[in-house]
């Protein structure tokens, strides 16, 4: 007498690697990818990041050959980060027609075309105390408002300064990540005012106080001088503030929106894909997580090609247009 109770038996899916292909519901490829760089003055400087390895400082004049690299491997973007040459309490060198990003914009716009060239809006890399706003000292002090305490609105007024200056150098998108009450309609209105109605604006609408920058502050050469920035970023502990914040962002004319960092994050980058499904969304894949992994796999704990890419398709898979990444470029080839 046969078993018909086998037959009714729920069976998975156990498909040959040629048929597993059909049934992927997500693929990533080199075009999912933003390729952070970070720009230094100076000639002929390629300058490694100890705690971020394969990631470097360059020069302009050694930006070029990079940006065409990147280019010919199929990933369609950059954002750039820049270290002054001097810095002072309100970053003046951060929209300078001829700052350190302004040059690098025109350098990549000349040396690879193709590429969309976004710009990191901030003022943290750029001020003496390290920190994203113009602070309440000196001839911004405010009797009514705590020593030290970042000013929103001053720090408005220099963000569109900046947001202006890109777009003048060339940039094809412009990325505020100070997370400021404000910042989108401030930059938004400005860049309109100039007549750059057409660009975009990519917000950090979503970004967490988080533990892992830590290599990035190296990279950019931007710690706090004291405290932190739990004032303005959001308590890794909140979901429902992150839509909230989103939600702003949108009103206020983001064209895209972005969780930072990734992966701890994937919950909120899926309630965001889930509450805005019109809206494009990036995540930052961040230096921390980078360099975990890259830790791990040069300690032979884990195989490296194999858990990066499973983690950048677990980005994607949760709601993730487009991800920026440190993993770009060696990603990029083994999906080629």
């Amino acid at each position: 007498m046969t078993d018909n109770a086998n037959l009714r038996r729920p069976r998975r899916l156990r498909l040959s690697p040629a048929l597993r292909s059909l049934v992927r519901e997500t693929e990533l490829a080199p075009s999912d990818f933003i390729y952070p760089l970070f720009v230094r003055h100076g000639r002929d400087i390629a300058q490694p990041i100890a705690s971020m390895p394969g990631i470097f400082q360059w020069s302009v004049d050694r930006l070029e050959a990079e940006a065409r690299d990147i280019a010919a491997l199929g990933i369609p973007a950059v954002i750039l980060f820049g270290i002054p040459a001097s810095k002072d309490p309100v970053g003046l060198e951060n929209f300078a027609a001829d700052g350190i990003v302004q040059q690098a914009i025109r350098a990549v716009k000349a040396a690879a075309p193709e590429l969309v060239v976004i710009t990191d809006v901030c003022l943290c890399e750029y001020t003496d105390h390290g920190h994203c706003g113009i602070l309440n000292r000196g001839e911004h002090a405010h009797p009514a408002l705590p020593a030290d305490h970042v000013l929103n609105e001053p720090t408005l007024d220099v963000l569109a300064r900046v947001a202006v200056s890109h777009a003048e150098a060339g940039a094809d998108i412009v990325a505020p990540s100070g997370m400021m009450d404000g910042m989108v309609a401030a930059i938004r209105t400005a860049l309109d005012a100039a007549s750059y109605e057409h660009l975009p604006i990519l917000s950090y609408a979503v970004k967490y106080a988080s533990a892992f920058y830590g290599p990035f502050r190296e990279a950019a050469e931007s710690p706090p001088s004291f405290g932190d920035r739990k004032s303005h970023q959001m308590d890794p502990a909140n979901r429902r503030e992150a839509l909230r914040e989103a939600a702003l962002d949108v009103q206020e004319g983001a064209d895209i929106l972005m969780v930072k960092p990734a992966l701890p994050y994937l919950d909120v980058l899926h309630a965001l894909r889930l509450a805005h499904p019109e809206m494009p969304l990036a995540a930052y894949n961040v230096s921390g997580e980078y360099s975990m992994l890259k830790a791990a796999a040069a300690n032979g704990w884990v195989q490296e090609q194999n858990v990066i890419l499973e983690a950048l398709t677990g980005i994607k898979r949760a709601g993730a247009d487009m991800i920026l990444t440190y993993h770009a470029k060696e990603a990029a080839r083994w999906l080629i």
